[in-house]
């Protein structure tokens, strides 16, 4: 049970640095990167191609990071800013980033093949063995992180004027944009901040997995799911919704099959958004207001 417990939480914390990656960008500007798993997959493979032309493995993983930084920008510049700015209210980013998503896949299946390039093994080669179940130090310090990212993104969202900033527009862009805050920085952040995220979390999953081009598409579904289960208002909850499903989607690999990890999610994600639409770790706003809802339509029926 607690090898289950370790290694749900170790893959949850994975999806849940994709899904605060992408949670972050709605945050700010109520878009959806749909680019954000490709992000993951250009990080481990950058650095997969730098390691093997020479370059020190601490080099090439802050390398990769920060490309993925700068590409997150990129996104913003040429598939979302130019969208909102013909019609602020138009969701063609979801064709555009998934555009970006498809381009992004395409440019490093050309690069580096089909097929799947080993990653340098980091720190999983170490094991730390405790009473009925053994973590290695990568799968340690992916639960670190996991915290720290959590832990850092609420001091900077309740502690600093940035993150006062940031608060005011997403709850009000227009209201902030007449007082002064710069919108377009903050967005031109976001998509930084998403980049940075799904960067890192390639590196730190690379030594446990393998370079693969198409490996962005799995990781930015599971990444989104997780998105859905925590809630999409806050990139904490996001973080929290991917550590409930690593942790469920490890205990039904273990106790129902190898193949429910094809389907489990989904369901999963599908029973979450019929009980509580707004995710699990919806805050206390979004939780009254659905209930309020439930009770006006209860009044509606009696």
């Amino acid at each position: 049970m607690l090898q289950i417990l370790l290694s749900g939480l170790t893959i949850g914390a994975i999806y849940g640095l994709v899904a605060m990656a992408f949670a972050v960008v709605f945050y700010v500007t109520k878009v959806v990167n749909f680019a954000t798993g490709q992000l993951l997959m250009v990080s481990i493979l950058i650095t997969v191609g730098l390691v093997q032309a020479g370059m020190p493995e601490a080099l090439a993983m802050g390398l990769a990071v920060a490309a993925t930084t700068m590409l997150g920008v990129a996104t913003y510049y040429v598939a979302v800013r130019p969208v909102l700015r013909y019609d602020r209210l138009s969701f063609a980013w979801l064709v555009s980033t998934l555009g970006v998503a498809i381009v992004l896949q395409s440019i490093f299946a050309i690069i580096f093949g089909p097929a799947s390039q080993p990653f340098p093994r980091g720190w999983h080669q170490f094991a730390i063995r405790l009473p009925g179940a053994t973590i290695t130090a990568q799968e340690l310090a992916i639960l670190i992180v996991g915290v720290l990212a959590i832990v850092v993104w609420e001091l900077i969202r309740r502690r600093t004027l940035l993150g006062k900033i940031g608060m005011a527009i997403s709850t009000d862009p227009e209201m902030a944009s007449a007082i002064g805050a710069d919108v377009g920085a903050y967005a031109v952040g976001a998509f930084a901040t998403g980049g940075f995220l799904a960067g890192l979390a390639g590196i730190l999953v690379g030594p446990i997995t393998y370079g693969n081009p198409y490996l962005g598409d799995t990781y930015g579904i599971f990444g989104f799911i997780a998105l859905m289960i925590g809630g999409i208002s806050r990139p904490a909850a996001a973080m929290g919704g991917g550590l409930v499903l690593g942790v469920l989607s490890v205990a039904a690999n273990s106790y129902i099959g190898a193949q429910a990890s094809d389907w489990f999610p989904f369901v999963l994600v599908l029973l979450v958004l019929l009980l509580t639409p707004n995710g699990i770790f919806a805050s206390g706003a979004d939780v009254r207001r659905l209930l309020g809802r439930r009770r006006v339509r209860s009044e509606v029926s009696a």
